[in-house]
């Protein structure tokens, strides 16, 4: 039989968190599941005491993160899959959003997922193996109106990620970076996205995004079960990708941004070319 992965898993009390720690858990590995909240998180630990365990944290709390971590390997041993998926939406117009606004946004979707994974590295590195799947976003690849805030934190952390995984890649740690669409997480639900002081003069731009989230939530397309099968999947694979959009809006979405920025740099390649020095 094979010995049982350790699984640490953020913002799993709910959506894609709690769907991959579920996925985890049926195959028969071990959950350490992360969240501000645990309580959320009981029926899970009642149904399965020998394989999740939960710890109250929010991982914009960056001085408690390397003692979690320490805490989590002198109990276990290891940690093989590091799941940075703590995260929340936020809706805004770039004039609408204020600096605390952006700031707040980029410590739980940047600084506290790069914190967790500078902590588990040293572990990863000596056990010659592992993987580090960060939750990004379709956004994280293309942005529109009203997705300013959320499409810059997950362009950050989907660059600071290209760069990791070649840096980790000689230790047998792989990386892969998750861009979901809309998937049916919660994510949209009330109580749950952020959304900045409405400006009028935006109502036709920022203002439809507003109204799309105001009204997605429950009818989102995509099935986190499915996407927490995906993830395994891509992970077990001999040559797992840096990438991995999901769901069919993600693809097309992905697809038709790639094509469109393909278009403008064969536009413009003469020019953007015609910019060295004359030579002498």
């Amino acid at each position: 039989m094979s010995v049982p992965q350790i699984w640490l898993v953020t913002g799993a009390s709910s959506g894609f968190g709690r769907a991959i720690a579920q996925a985890a858990i049926e195959a028969g590995d071990i959950v350490v599941a992360v969240a501000r909240r645990t309580a959320a998180l009981d029926d899970l630990v009642a149904a399965h005491p020998d394989q999740l365990e939960t710890v109250a944290l929010d991982v914009t709390d960056i001085d408690r993160i390397d003692t979690v971590i320490a805490d989590i390997v002198g109990r276990h041993g290891r940690i093989d899959v590091l799941v940075n998926n703590a995260g929340r939406t936020h809706v805004g117009a770039v004039e609408e959003t204020t600096d605390a606004e952006l700031r707040a946004l980029f410590d739980l979707h940047l600084f506290g997922p790069a914190a967790l994974t500078r902590a588990v590295l040293p572990h990863m590195r000596a056990q010659r193996g592992g993987a580090i799947v960060q939750m990004s976003s379709v956004g994280g690849q293309l942005s529109f109106a009203g997705f300013s805030a959320y499409s810059a934190t997950k362009f950050a952390l989907e660059g600071l990620s290209e760069a990791l995984a070649e840096e980790v890649a000689p230790f047998g740690i792989k990386v892969l970076i998750v861009e979901p669409g809309a998937f049916r997480t919660g994510l949209f639900g009330p109580g749950t996205a952020a959304f900045s002081a409405e400006s009028e003069v935006y109502a036709d731009t920022a203002g439809a995004t507003r109204r799309m989230v105001e009204g997605g939530d429950g009818t989102q397309p995509g099935d986190p079960a499915k996407a927490a099968a995906a993830i395994r999947t891509a992970l077990a694979a001999e040559h797992t990708p840096l990438r991995l959009p999901l769901g069919s809006d993600s693809v097309d979405a992905v697809l038709g941004h790639l094509d469109a920025v393909r278009d403008d740099v064969l536009t413009w390649e003469k020019v953007s070319r015609d910019t060295t020095f004359d030579e002498n």
